[in-house]
């Protein structure tokens, strides 16, 4: 008997992306015909660029995105809706540590789904058919999409041969033709939608510029290095970009112009991308570029540092707002990241891409930076 699935993970891109192993996994059973995601809005882009996703369906969550809406009934109507047509003979639902799959258990249980799959601290009743308790039977010190792979195994569904489990997404978008251009590059990504997980915006101008091939008395630890760089944003990030990238003088600006497609296209054809803790993180990775990670531990980076690829974590991962899950930085100064200099993004990108340092002339000694 051929099944359709359906697996929901309803909060944002970088969420969707980590789950892909699971979809991979529940896909790959000889039985299922069909998978289906059930996405939030901001999540849904992602959805669409995972290999094994047939249809993705869009549904803000009342209890789990951050703009969430009101707990309507007609609002609960549309959920009633998309699970009608998609009439799955069994559900997933993927969730973090910090959230509850008994919401949609009950709405999905409702609309009379079968098997519905998930992990909870609390008493699920009747609501879930397969149930993973979080501490006891599944181990929560463990990276999101091994989570989410355990949730989909515990429902039966396993990985084929072949698979290693790491993420994947496709990438249908050429290349644009100014970044060919640049042959090797490196990108920074300096924006995240929570603050506490930006680091200071002029620290990630200062790594720009001493990344930029020019050969300007500016660029002092890497004079005529060589390395061309790309400053990468979303349309309400146009200020930042502007600024990190010095106005286009320093890094070429792709900030405004780079949706998801484009922007896992300009990562693919990266040496090395540095970026937060933030979705642009996971799109790396599942494209397969090492990564510069400024860390914030607002949350833990057992779960949620870049997966399955080489990549160098920066960040005092034990500073006061650790595992304090703030979108706002709750320590002044923000000491986790701000400590971080700019000569250490600096090192850290030629520690994971040491070709890069052979394009180098002579650079000035270190203590000459920014004299």
């Amino acid at each position: 008997m051929n099944r359709r699935v359906l697996v929901a993970r309803l909060d944002s891109l970088g969420d969707v992306l980590l789950c892909g192993p699971a979809v991979r996994a529940i896909a790959a059973a000889p039985d299922v015909d069909e998978v289906w995601m059930l996405c939030s809005s901001i999540g849904a882009e992602a959805a669409r660029a995972l290999p094994a996703v047939d249809e993705v369906r869009v549904w803000d969550s009342p209890w789990i995105t951050v703009t969430a809406p009101r707990a309507t009934r007609a609002h609960l109507a549309a959920l009633d809706a998309i699970v009608a047509e998609a009439a799955p003979d069994a559900a997933v639902i993927l969730t973090s540590f910090h959230q509850s799959p008994l919401p949609l258990a009950l709405a999905l249980r409702l609309a009379g789904v079968p098997l519905i799959a998930g992990a909870s601290v609390d008493h699920a009743g009747t609501l879930l058919d397969v149930r993973l308790r979080p501490g006891e039977d599944l181990v929560e010190d463990q990276p999101e999409p091994a989570r989410a792979l355990a949730i989909a195994a515990a429902a039966g569904f396993a990985l084929p041969p072949g698979d290693d489990g790491r993420l994947r997404m496709r990438v249908d978008a050429p290349l644009p033709a100014e970044l060919a251009a640049l042959g090797t590059y490196v990108v920074v990504h300096p924006g995240a939608a929570a603050p506490a997980r930006r680091w200071p915006t002029t620290a990630h101008a200062e790594v720009v510029r001493m990344l930029h091939a020019a050969h300007a008395e500016v660029v002092r630890m890497l004079h005529a290095a060589g390395v061309a760089v790309v400053v990468t944003g979303g349309p309400e990030e146009r200020e930042l970009t502007a600024h990190v990238s010095g106005a286009g003088r320093h890094g070429l600006d792709r900030g405004e112009r780079t949706g998801l497609a484009e922007l896992a296209a300009t990562l693919a054809g990266a040496a090395v991308v540095v970026v937060g803790n933030t979705g642009p993180a996971h799109v790396a990775a599942a494209v397969g570029t090492p990564v510069v990670s400024l860390f914030s531990p607002v949350v833990p980076s057992v779960r949620w540092a870049p997966y399955g690829i080489e990549h160098v974590m920066l960040g005092d991962q034990e500073a006061p707002c650790r595992d304090s899950r703030a979108r706002e930085c709750p320590v002044p100064g923000h000491p986790c990241l701000a400590s971080v200099a700019p000569v250490d993004v600096v090192d850290a990108v030629f520690a994971l891409a040491p070709d890069l340092r052979g394009r180098a002339a002579t650079a000035p000694a270190r203590e000459q930076v920014g004299a």
